[in-house]
C-alpha cells in the first residue's frame, strides 16, 4: 500500500493501478431511443447546462457504422480540494470521447496538461422495459503521494456527472426539454 493508501501494481514496483468506476444510468426508453439520444448534439448541450460548465461544444459524427461524440468543455474547479485546486487551477479543460459501434463505445477523458487520464467501456443493454447504460473505466492520476485521493475525486466527480447526464436522459426520453 502507497502512503496515500491506494494499492500499488504488484508487478511493477512503485507503480499504483488505476481506480476503477463502474457506474450504470437506467432510462425508461428501449436501447434504440437511448441511442438515438447520445447521437445529439442537443442532448449533450443540456447535459452541459445541467453540470454548469464555462463551456462546451457537443461534435456529433458518424462514419463506417460509427456514432463518435466529443465533447470539449471547461469545468468549474469551485469546491474542489486544496490538494487538487494547486494541480487543476480554475478551471480545467475535459475532452470526453465516445465512439459507438452498436450499443458498445469506447470511453475516453482527457484533461490536457493535467495528470489524469480516465478510459474504458460503455455499454447498453436492455433491461426489462427499459434500458441501461453502463460505464466501466479506470481512473488514473499520475501525481506522487497524492495520486490515489486525486484518482477519488475524479471518480466522484464523474459519478456526480454521470448522475446528471442520467436526470437530463431521463427528462429528454420523456419529451421534455427538447
Amino acid at each position: 500500500m502507497s502512503l496515500d493508501g491506494s494499492l500499488m501494481d504488484p508487478n511493477v514496483p512503485g507503480m499504483m493501478t488505476p481506480m476503477r468506476l463502474r457506474h450504470e444510468l437506467a432510462y425508461d426508453a428501449p436501447p434504440a431511443d437511448v441511442l438515438a439520444m447520445i447521437g445529439d448534439p442537443l442532448f449533450w448541450d443540456r447535459v452541459g447546462k445541467a453540470n454548469d460548465v464555462i463551456s462546451w461544444t457537443p461534435t456529433v459524427g458518424t462514419e463506417a457504422g460509427t456514432v463518435r461524440v466529443v465533447i470539449d468543455e471547461e469545468q468549474r474547479t469551485a469546491g474542489v480540494p486544496s490538494f487538487a485546486k494547486k494541480i487543476v487551477g480554475e478551471s480545467t479543460r475535459v475532452i470526453i470521447t465516445q465512439v459507438w459501434r452498436g450499443q458498445e463505445a469506447s470511453y475516453e477523458i482527457e484533461t490536457p496538461g493535467k495528470p489524469t487520464h480516465v478510459h474504458g467501456t460503455a455499454t447498453l443493454s436492455e433491461n426489462g422495459t427499459g434500458s441501461v447504460l453502463v460505464y466501466d473505466l479506470e481512473v488514473k492520476a499520475s501525481v506522487p503521494l497524492i495520486g490515489g485521493k486525486l484518482e477519488k475525486l475524479v471518480v466522484d466527480l464523474t459519478k456526480e456527472g454521470f448522475d446528471k447526464e442520467q436526470a437530463v436522459g431521463a427528462a429528454w426520453l420523456a419529451g421534455e426539454g427538447r
